[in-house]
């Protein structure tokens, strides 16, 4: 499967986002022919642009004259989506962009979900741009989606509900929990096709992470701003060369009146809530009393969960936290036959290379305890059947 990384510096637009999924290397032949069977009412062209010297392609979707599609709401844009001759995959990642701005829709002018109507996130403009993207993204083989911190501009821009402050309240609402900043551009750099496509899709908003990508798209808006380029670039490669490392952080306590039990029961309680690890280190604390250091590693989305969870189940009454970074190995889990018993293995790779390779002990555990084994002969007999099946494969 591949990966798509898109980088939004300069924002992000429904045939932005189209324009650079096409522009990576698909028929555009075949897109057009395939969008033709939506029957909609629209001219679409496709054609190389500069945008402050730099080249996009540009995707425009023009609904011909006095063919204007009226508001839509949930249930028309669901009809039209679910008739369509389309794959269920791209009806689902469809459907899931177009839900994401009903919710949005919704919650800003207080209505409810199935009652509020779209104007230009429901055109038939948008239509083509959501589902030509699901459509180029199943066409392409896309496993994972991830986004750069989004560019939103600045400013005003003028709507359907009137003159808007940048950004608007819909796009706004999208992007509630997505990184965002605001430079270079006093425009609208960011509309809720857009922010919605992203948000639904990508798993992750992070920096340019360490990667090997194999091409490269890029799509234009319809603007051209003077000194930014108003470019949506995505990065296109194998999703095993895909590092998204991203800054985590490292919580801490030091206890010296919770019982071990306590502290036993709260890792646990930890890696439920999503720590990437916990552990107890002894210390020394001041007076000479003995203690024990609590520390945690999770990312932000886990953070306050966690602390809050510390707080109640343990004796601390503060903790501190600061940013870490980590490099993690490719890792994939490969299963071998014990006994008559499944095991997993654990194999970590380095740039393709295996370093590492781990029977899951708890299956070996398992395993072991069913059959009257010692662990370690289970352990040394899945390693043999890895071993053997890996042979087979040169």
């Amino acid at each position: 499967m591949k990966f798509l990384y898109f980088d939004a510096s300069s924002g992000a637009s429904g045939d932005m986002i189209l324009g650079a999924l096409l522009d990576l290397g698909g028929s555009r032949a075949q897109f057009l022919g395939t969008m033709a069977a939506l029957r909609l009412p629209v001219d679409i062209r496709i054609g190389s642009v500069r945008r402050a010297g730099l080249r996009g392609l540009k995707v425009d979707v023009r609904v011909k004259k006095g063919k204007e599609s009226p508001p839509r709401h949930w249930h028309d844009i669901e009809a039209l989506i679910r008739k369509s001759s389309f794959s269920d995959t791209v009806k689902a990642n469809s459907l899931a962009v177009f839900g994401t701005l009903f919710k949005a829709e919704a919650k800003v002018h207080g209505e409810r979900f199935e009652t509020v109507h779209l104007h230009e996130a429901g055109a038939d403009d948008a239509l083509v741009d959501v589902m030509g993207s699901a459509y180029l993204a199943e066409a392409l083989g896309v496993g994972r989606v991830f986004c750069s911190p989004l560019n939103l501009g600045s400013g005003w821009v003028k709507a359907s509900h009137g003159v808007l402050p940048v950004p608007p309240p819909a796009v706004a609402e999208i992007l509630r929990d997505a990184p965002v900043y605001s430079a270079w551009a006093e425009e609208e750099l960011v509309t809720p096709t857009g922010a919605a496509i992203l948000s639904t899709w990508a798993e992750a908003f992070l920096p340019f992470p360490e990667t090997s990508y194999a091409r490269i798209g890029c799509g234009a808006g319809s603007r051209d701003f003077e000194g930014l380029p108003n470019i949506l670039r995505v990065f296109y490669g194998e999703e095993k060369e895909f590092r998204a490392e991203k800054k985590i952080f490292q919580i801490e306590a030091n206890l010296d009146d919770s019982s071990p039990q306590i502290l036993a029961h709260f890792l646990e309680e930890a890696l439920r809530l999503g720590a990437l690890d916990a552990f107890l280190t002894p210390v020394t604390m001041k007076k000479g009393r003995l203690g024990t250091k609590l520390t945690l590693l999770a990312d932000t989305a886990k953070m306050d969960g966690l602390i809050e969870a510390l707080f109640r189940e343990t004796s601390s009454i503060g903790v501190r936290y600061f940013p870490v970074e980590r490099r993690v190995l490719g890792r994939e889990i490969h299963k071998v036959r014990v006994s008559g018993e499944t095991i997993g293995i654990k194999v970590a790779d380095l740039g393709g290379s295996e370093v590492n390779v781990q029977p899951e002990f708890s299956d070996c555990l398992r395993v072991a305890e069913k059959k009257g084994l010692p662990v370690k002969r289970v352990i040394q007999l899945a390693l043999t059947e890895y071993s053997k099946k890996e042979r087979k494969k040169l």
